[in-house]
């Protein structure tokens, strides 16, 4: 990064037409290979619908006001895991960064249990929380708490020691320390964590929907499933697959614009 505060690109203009012209290979390619495996008839019918087919159920999609409904249903429960589960992901990464002794205690059961599928789990938060949305709130959560955890305790341990030892000097309360020194010299690993965190929760989010809802965009997967509407299925899964991306896409261009400007 210049002194200037130019941004600088990770490389240089004929390598991004080349990348890009890469990605949109790939994507032209796995397109005409989904036709022609379509059209093939090597699968049972209309379980791999053809692109116009999936293109009109998406049309359709957005045309229908029961999707928006079900939509924000589940937007809602993920925004509200994820910001449960990020604010005690964040206050637990925060202390096992800060205490090496606390974190050897305890940072290796985070990392037993963070690869752990966490739908097995869904059971006991139906008995904690009921068949209502809490449960399906409680299991996103609990799937981004590790991710954003082990991020912030990573970031923690990545912090000059020159920048802790000025705070000290300035006899900073620990909130001072916190706020004004540890949050924003690890901004990129707790970003990071959080679009890992996100990621984990849309995906438990939408688990828990198909197995116990009666609302919400897994409850529409599901449904479409079971009536076999496979391109209605796969529209909704495009309308996701978009809205996640866009989502991960926002966030990472918080911590982008917040190095570019520095």
């Amino acid at each position: 990064m210049a002194a200037t505060g130019v941004a600088v690109l990770p490389y240089g203009g004929a390598t991004f037409t080349r990348v890009a012209i890469v990605r949109v290979i790939i994507i032209v390619a796995l397109l005409v290979g989904w036709e022609a495996l379509a059209r093939s008839n090597l699968l049972f019918r209309d379980v791999v619908p053809t692109l116009g087919a999936i293109a009109r159920a998406v049309i359709a999609l957005f045309s229908q006001g029961d999707f928006y409904a079900n939509l924000g249903w589940t937007v809602g429960e993920i925004a509200l895991a994820l910001l449960i589960g990020g604010i005690g992901g964040l206050v637990a990464g925060l202390i096992l960064g800060g205490s090496r002794l606390v974190g050897r205690a305890f940072e290796p059961y985070l990392y037993y249990l963070g690869p752990t599928p966490k739908i097995i789990f869904f059971p006991v938060m139906i008995m904690w929380f009921g068949v209502g949305p809490s449960s399906k709130i409680a299991l996103g959560a609990l799937s981004c708490f590790f991710p954003i955890a082990l991020s912030t305790a990573a970031g923690m341990r990545q912090i000059d020691a020159v920048l802790i030892r000025v705070g000290r000097s300035f006899r900073a309360t620990t909130a001072q320390m916190v706020t004004k020194i540890y949050l924003p010299a690890m901004r990129e690993p707790i970003v990071n964590g959080v679009r890992l965190g996100l990621g984990v929760a849309v995906i438990a989010t939408l688990l828990a929907e198909t197995k116990l809802s009666n609302r919400g965009i897994g409850y529409l997967i599901i449904q479409a499933y079971s009536t076999f509407d496979m391109p209605r299925m796969y529209a909704i899964l495009i309308a996701m697959f978009a809205l996640a991306i866009g989502a991960n896409a926002l966030v990472g261009r918080f911590a982008t614009d917040r190095v570019l400007h520095r």
